[in-house]
């Protein structure tokens, strides 16, 4: 018996072992630590660009010599915006006189003098000497020092004569301001609105000075009966007998010129008596927020590049060393007719008022 209990009490104690075995947790492997990742370098981070400042340019110059000029200034100028707003001479004249006393442009570039001598007695102008002003021919600038504007390039009366409406119509060619008022001319002649315009102005102008008030008055009231319309843009005469409207256009060289080698049957006419001329100007604006930007424009705009660009348009340059365009005479300067811009000027409100009483009638509305 004592046998049989020892091993009864042996098998029991293997079952409670075999128990507290099966019951004991399982054992834990001891995590193994991850290798580190290898360190990135940073990746460069590219400076951020320097924001555009933004210009506002009020101008008179052509669109297509503006697409043109912006190419030019957009690469040579990128740190400038520039906001151009362009009008015909007479409505930006109008428009900044308007805006005197708060004042939206920052710059006037490619303006009439006649308008910048206006501008500079009300005050509206901050004297400025761009960078290589020197370079500009005295005629060409203010006569203060610094001056008030400087000018660029110049343009001058034409006549734009339709040699196919011509034929057709039997209608010799026009040499001279007389000729125009001949009766064969009637219902033939378009002409630019000086009221809008700085090219009907300046004709209108030079006839007053070149034949005296009275007799240049005589004149106007001549022509004005052969006179089909006066358009509210100065390139738009030329641009009527580009198309054969009418026969004569009276307008400025350049825009002819264009049309010409563009394929219209045209022949450009400078005046025997004279073509009067009027200087394009440029100048900073009193009151602008944005002198540095500004004058960085300024300078910019008197500089060779653009001056190059000008050149392309205008036979009568501010700087020497400028062939004429392709079809301009070589002796375009003894063409031209004496100004006095400084008369222009002062006698302005007058004979547009004058003008505006007589043959408004005929204005394109």
């Amino acid at each position: 018996m004592n046998s049989n209990r020892k091993l009864v009490a042996m098998m029991l104690c293997l079952a409670l072992i075999a128990i507290v075995v099966a019951c004991a947790p399982a054992p834990t492997t001891a995590p193994t630590a991850a290798a580190p990742k290898p360190t990135e370098a940073p990746k460069p981070t590219a400076p951020p660009a320097a924001a555009k400042q933004t210009l506002v340019v009020y101008t008179a110059k052509e669109p297509d010599e503006i697409k043109d000029y912006l190419e030019i200034a957009k690469k040579e100028l990128p740190d400038l915006e520039l906001e151009v707003l362009r009008l015909s001479t007479g409505d930006l004249t109008a428009r900044l006189l308007a805006e005197k006393n708060n004042p939206r442009a920052d710059v006037i570039w490619g303006t009439a003098a006649t308008s910048m001598i206006i501008f500079e007695n009300q005050g509206m102008l901050e004297p400025y000497a761009p960078k290589g002003v020197e370079s500009i021919l005295p005629t060409f600038k203010s006569p203060k020092s610094p001056p008030t504007w400087v000018g660029v390039d110049a343009y001058e009366t034409a006549f734009c004569f339709n040699t196919d409406v011509a034929k057709k119509q039997n209608l010799p060619k026009p040499t001279s301001w007389a000729d125009l008022t001949k009766p064969v001319y009637k219902g033939q002649i378009v002409m630019p609105n000086p009221a809008s315009s700085g090219t009907g102005y300046m004709f209108v102008s030079s006839v007053l000075q070149g034949l005296g008030k009275d007799k240049g008055w005589a004149f106007l009231d001549e022509l004005d009966k052969n006179m089909a319309q006066y358009t509210k843009s100065g390139s738009k005469p030329c641009k009527l007998a580009g198309t054969g409207e009418f026969a004569v256009g009276i307008s400025f060289g350049f825009v002819g010129l264009g049309l010409k080698k563009g394929g219209a049957p045209l022949e450009l006419i400078w005046p025997t008596e004279g073509a009067g001329f009027e200087v394009e100007a440029n100048a900073l604006v009193k009151g602008t927020k944005k002198v540095d930007a500004a004058k960085k424009f300024l300078d910019w705009a008197i500089g060779d590049s653009a001056m190059k660009a000008y050149a392309k348009y205008f036979a009568i340059m501010a700087k020497g060393g400028f062939p004429p365009p392709e079809g301009y005479p070589t002796d375009i300067a003894a063409k031209l007719f004496k100004m006095d811009h400084q008369w222009s000027s002062d006698n302005r409100d007058a004979v547009l008022k004058e003008w505006t009483t007589r043959y408004s009638a005929k204005a394109e509305k």
